[in-house]
């Protein structure tokens, strides 16, 4: 019976199949001839449509039946064509005219443009049209596509060789897709602002990824808007019909033309000044409900446009219920020529299946904003053909065919012997070159249970100090796969050596995560677990947040004859417990045992200023003397709480996504006496609030405040004062979490009370796009400033204001001072500060 019933079914949806016609053609541009890709192809007064693929075809599946098909393409006059479908497949090319306009009779008396009269229409309804339903649900097909056009022989500084273009995917002259991948996503939106996300399918070329999976909302009803989620200009730009537009932007009145029986007034946009955040183009208003019909928009360089040298957005916007109309069809082209990568992208987005009654489950809208169905990432080629609303080209059909075959043949080999002997060969052999200079990566690369080993370079480990001299730091770290527990363990050991003292100190640290579970492009901690294990012998500074790095104080230790960096010797225990419980709330414990003995200068070899004598290696403005030898059991629990934190959830795992509320931090620390012969015996506590605030136009907030002290100092060493980072070089210390020109050490304390404050704004380019140079360097003003506070006799101030993003990676600040009310320092201070800094933010 089953049998029978499974013919039945067969039968039907064979019949279906045969019953269903093609039509299908080419759509072109009948004043250029060139192909106009991305156009929208429905039929009239059905939601049933596709979209024009990059070469400008298209394909629909219908039952044989008479349709008018409408055609619109952003610029050109919508076109109706009936057509009817019988038994066979049906070719229709269509010729699309750009869209003739007239002029209306129209008369201002004070000279004003007829515009901006429809745009004070438009921005009066936009709250209106800027969020229509209640609550809905719709669909999107999401399509991503890049292409290098050519590309450098060098990548900062390593020749990219023919293996490397072959892996990328492009030609011997650079040419070819690098990334191209496909997806649908459930839309679910509920008013304010809760909306969800249901990834029902992802393909990328060539791996198992899931692709770029969310779609690009850009409403124009809104005041501000962020395009390509804001990487590339964190301020957003500036809506044509925002509220405050017609301080920004110059219109004209192009004509009127009728489409389905409205009149759509088309209006050219232009930027009152260049290089402010706004857009330039066509926007097309309907006449007398002043909606958005459809637009054109063009950002560049002018645009305060970083990296990305165009970037061109196309809306469509349709009827998707009675009285609704939103956005179905939106291409975003993009073009950038950087480090002498020359490249084009588009990414494509098609919303369908509108619902305004949706029924949602309760407590559907949660801390989970994007989630993955667990067959996502496994769809077939069938699949895609049957829900894929745009064709792709011959190319793209190519590009999947021909790496998802490489990466399909690639994984089956993985296991074999030949292929994991290949990959080992590969490998090459460990040269001088990378034991000293480069450092190198090897895998034994076993399918179930890999070994790997990584080797720091050790020119990059040469250091020199006055307690150690020349010193050679050599460290390493394994790292092994159990496949019975899911996770990678790893061992760093390390052997540092001082020439001058002699002293030989060997340490390691074993890392040892949570279950890492592989899901799809990502690799998970499933639990948020882990486990650090440490021991050894080694130096540290008397400040253990390492106000100073090596190199800076080697710098200053030779050419200026300067030790500002104070280090004492250990040995040392020590065992840390983290875990992350996605939800905000991240916690850890730890215990440390060191037994700290004193070191003293031992050299005082230096470069230049051979009459300045080197300070004693301890905090002078603390201590007389050196400290005593002595140990220390120390006990420290912290919390970190994020509310509101947003989560994308894979079928095997969250990952945070961000919260717009500050983070809270509590972090208690105990001096354990008596026990292993420990010296100290304290309680020490810190409360902080963090948060960056984007502020759109007018820039990005950035604050960091935290209070704290001691509730008992009856045993306190100097390695355990609340330290306040100082900085007494012209290299920037850490943004947010120190103080640019304080000393080191002169403020450090064991009260029971202070408080410290750091700020800062970062412009975005807000009042330095005024200034003629500044603006075509894209270089951004920052200012703000930062306060400790501990008593009347022990308190600073410091102000600071410069210029970032010099060159996308450099800040310079000049910074001011005043300690217990009395005029300071000044300093000027260089770090990283821009698109491409690794920033002295940690």
């Amino acid at each position: 019976m089953r049998k029978h019933l499974l013919f039945v079914f067969g039968f039907i949806a064979f019949s279906f199949s045969l019953n269903a016609q093609n039509v299908s053609g080419i759509i072109k541009s009948k004043n250029t001839g060139a192909v106009l890709a991305f156009a929208s192809v429905t039929i009239k007064d059905s939601p049933t449509g596709t979209t024009s693929n990059e070469n400008g075809f298209y394909s629909l599946n219908l039952r044989p039946g008479k349709y008018i098909l409408v055609f619109r393409f952003v610029g050109y006059a919508t076109q109706h064509q009936t057509v009817e479908v019988g038994n066979f497949d049906k070719k229709l090319d269509i010729i699309m005219q750009e869209q003739e306009t007239q002029l209306p009779d129209v008369v201002v008396g004070n000279g004003e443009d007829p515009a901006y009269a429809i745009i004070r229409h438009a921005i009066k309804m936009k709250n209106i049209y800027s969020d229509p339903m209640d609550s809905f649900t719709c669909e999107a097909y999401i399509k991503t596509l890049m292409k290098t056009r050519k590309l450098p022989e060098r990548f900062f500084g390593k020749k990219i060789t023919d293996n490397d273009r072959k892996q990328m995917g492009v030609d011997s002259a650079g040419k070819g897709t690098i990334y191209l991948s496909e997806s649908v996503t459930r839309v679910a939106h509920v008013k304010p602002d809760d909306t969800k996300l249901q990834i029902l399918s992802g393909r990328e070329s060539g791996s198992n990824g899931y692709g770029f999976n969310f779609p690009i909302f850009l409403n124009f009803y809104q005041n501000n808007i962020n395009v390509l989620m804001g990487s590339f200009n964190p301020r957003g730009y500036v809506s044509p019909i925002a509220d405050g537009a017609l301080n920004f932007y110059k219109y004209k009145l192009l004509g009127t033309f009728e489409d389905d029986g409205k009149l759509v007034n088309k209006i050219l946009v232009t930027p009152r000044r260049n290089y402010e955040p706004v857009f330039s183009g066509i926007i097309n208003i309907t006449d007398s409900d002043w909606r958005i019909h459809s637009l054109d928009m063009l950002l560049t360089k002018t645009s305060q446009l970083q990296i990305l040298d165009t970037v061109n957005i196309k809306q469509i916007n349709s009827k998707v219920l009675p009285g609704i109309w939103m956005t179905t069809n939106q291409s975003i082209f993009f073009t950038f020529n950087f480090l002498g990568i020359d490249a084009v992208g588009s990414t494509l987005d098609v919303f369908s299946k509108f619902n305004n009654h949706p029924d949602f489950p309760k407590k559907y809208f949660n801390k989970i904003v994007a989630a993955y169905d667990t067959a996502a990432n496994k769809k077939d080629s069938v699949y895609w053909d049957s829900v894929r609303p745009v064709q792709l080209s011959v190319e793209e059909e190519k590009d999947f065919h021909i790496k998802d075959s490489i990466y399909k043949a690639s994984n089956d080999s993985a296991h074999t012997k030949a292929r994991i002997d290949s990959l080992r060969k590969q490998q090459g052999k460990v040269s001088l070159g990378n034991v000293f200079i480069s450092g190198f990566t090897r895998s034994d690369y076993k399918p179930d249970n890999y070994t790997s080993w990584k080797w720091e370079p050790l020119l990059r480990n040469i250091e020199y100090n006055i307690v150690e001299g020349f010193v050679v730091k050599a460290s390493s770290t394994f790292t092994h796969y159990f496949n019975k527990w899911q996770r990678p363990v790893s061992f760093t050991p390390s052997v540092r050596y001082g020439f001058s003292n002699t002293h030989l100190n060997v340490y390691g640290i074993v890392n040892i995560p949570g279950r890492m579970i592989k899901d799809g492009d990502q690799t998970i901690n499933q639990h948020g677990t882990n486990w650090i294990i440490s021991g050894g012998k080694n130096i540290s500074q008397f400040n253990n947040e390492n106000p100073i790095s090596p190199l800076i104080n080697e710098i200053y230790t030779l050419i200026d004859k300067r030790n500002y960096m104070k280090l004492y010797e250990k040995y040392f225990a020590g065992i840390r417990f983290s875990k992350d419980y996605r939800n905000g709330f991240k916690f850890y414990i730890s215990a440390n045992y060191e037994d700290r003995l004193p070191l003293n200068n031992i050299t005082d070899f230096s470069i230049a200023n051979k009459n300045r004598v080197f300070t004693p290696n301890y905090p002078i403005e603390k201590l007389d003397s050196q400290f005593t030898h002595h140990q220390a059991l120390l006990f420290t629990t912290g919390i970190d709480f994020t509310p509101g934190m947003k989560y994308i959830q894979f079928p095997y795992g969250k990952v945070p996504l961000g919260s717009k509320y500050p983070t809270i931090s509590f972090m208690y620390q105990k001096g354990i006496n008596n026990i292993f012969g420990s010296d100290v015996n304290f309680d020490k506590w810190k409360f902080s609030v963090r948060n960056s605030m984007n502020l759109k136009l007018a820039g990005t907030f950035k604050y960091n405040v935290a209070v704290g002290g001691f509730l008992n100092t009856k045993k306190v060493y100097i390695q355990d004062y609340q330290h306040f980072n100082g900085n007494q070089t012209i290299y920037a210390s850490e943004y947010l979490n120190s103080f640019q020109i304080a000393p080191y050490y002169a403020n450090s304390t064991t009260a029971g009370f202070y408080a410290t404050a750091n700020i800062e704004h970062h412009f975005n380019g807000m009042l330095t796009n005024k200034i003629p140079l500044f603006k075509r360097l894209n270089w951004n003003l920052v200012t703000g400033a930062n306060a400790f506070y501990v008593n009347s006799n022990n308190n600073y101030v410091e102000a600071f204001a410069g210029l970032e993003n010099i060159f996308k990676i450099l800040r310079v600040d000049i910074v001011t001072s005043y300690l217990n009310g009395q005029q300071g320092s000044f300093g000027i201070r260089l770090g990283f500060g821009g698109l491409f800094s690794f920033s002295n933010n940690r």
